[in-house]
């Protein structure tokens, strides 16, 4: 099989100053919601249903296009983990980051659209609250949380990136073989992808998890939510969608810990779902040698996957945030 040779890049150049958005789809090749809102997008730009009134808006429908022809969530290894520029070039990936990295540091903001493995409804993922550390310094969190406010779905996450600091902290504890793999998923800069990167460069950024990858309903989670940017953001008129007009403010949740599979032995209690709630001291799983994973408090169990590799993610926890979206 032949490996893809570029990127293919849409972009609609408003003749009005405005921001600069980019949205991406199948960061993760299999995740493909994004891909088809995007493309219907383009189509109605095109033939005049919509117009950009300013800024420019940039589409790259398929961001990951080795990963995206073989059907799976990654071409080499995880493009979402440890993206930055690279010095040496190792794998597929990095080549892809060459050119994404550069095109995020062109852009004011990013729209990352997903989906994911188990059941349940569609979520939003924002960044940090505003603050002046070592780890994720920000300063947009009040464009962030207004914007997810708006994108139509009824929970959002926060902590991704303090949470991974936490899980690769534990992770660097324990040996390794030396591969670039175990180099990789312990790297201090693994937990950083798409959204991470674009803060980094003063951008604010939103992952999307338009649902279930077989979702019927994804795609036009992902075209509404992609029209309501471009509202708020002042590039489409008002009346291009419907607002988002909740019966309730969406629930917010904190991710606070990260738990790895540590041998494909390791098996959950049962069939888990994101977002299903967990007691304190519930059986989440059992390891290999037969030891109980247990739930250290109460909360939700978040992407749980029966797919992860040993020395990689096996699921999240997350409680009630106090973060207000304003």
């Amino acid at each position: 099989m032949t490996q893809p040779t570029h990127i293919r890049v849409h972009q609609f150049a408003g003749l009005q100053p405005g921001p600069r958005f980019l949205v991406t789809g199948a960061v993760h090749g299999n995740e493909v919601h994004g891909t088809k809102a995007m493309a219907e997008i383009i189509r109605q730009l095109d033939a005049g249903e919509l117009t950009l009134l300013c800024g420019t808006l940039t589409f790259v429908p398929i961001v990951n296009p080795l990963a995206h022809q073989l059907n799976r969530r990654e071409g080499d290894r995880n493009l979402n983990r440890n993206l930055r520029p690279p010095a040496v070039v190792h794998d597929f990936e990095d080549r892809i980051a060459r050119v994404l990295c550069p095109l995020l540091a062109q852009h004011d903001g990013l729209l990352d659209l997903h989906s994911f493995q188990g059941n349940g409804p569609a979520f939003a993922m924002i960044g940090p609250r505003n603050n002046h550390g070592d780890l994720e310094p920000f300063s947009q969190e009040a464009t962030e949380s207004a914007l997810a406010a708006r994108l139509g779905v009824s929970r959002i996450v926060e902590g991704w990136l303090s949470t991974y600091a936490l899980g690769l902290e534990r992770r660097q504890q324990r040996a390794h073989d030396g591969s670039r793999r175990a180099t990789l998923i312990s790297d201090p800069h693994y937990g950083v992808g798409t959204t991470e990167y674009m803060r980094s460069t003063g951008g604010w950024a939103i992952t999307l998890e338009c649902g279930q990858h077989l979702d019927p309903n994804g795609p036009e989670v992902a075209r509404l939510a992609i029209l309501r940017s471009l509202v708020f953001l002042g590039m489409l008129h008002e009346s291009a969608v419907e607002p988002h007009r909740p019966a309730q403010p969406p629930e917010l949740l904190q991710l606070y810990d990260v738990i790895d599979r540590e041998d494909m032995g390791d098996t959950f209690e049962r069939d888990w779902s994101s977002f299903d709630a967990i007691e304190n001291g519930q059986r989440i799983g059992t390891r290999a040698s037969g030891q109980a994973v247990l739930a250290p408090s109460e909360g939700r169990i978040v992407f749980p996957s029966t797919k992860s590799q040993p020395g990689t993610e096996w699921f999240y926890l997350a409680r009630p945030s106090d973060r207000k979206l304003g």
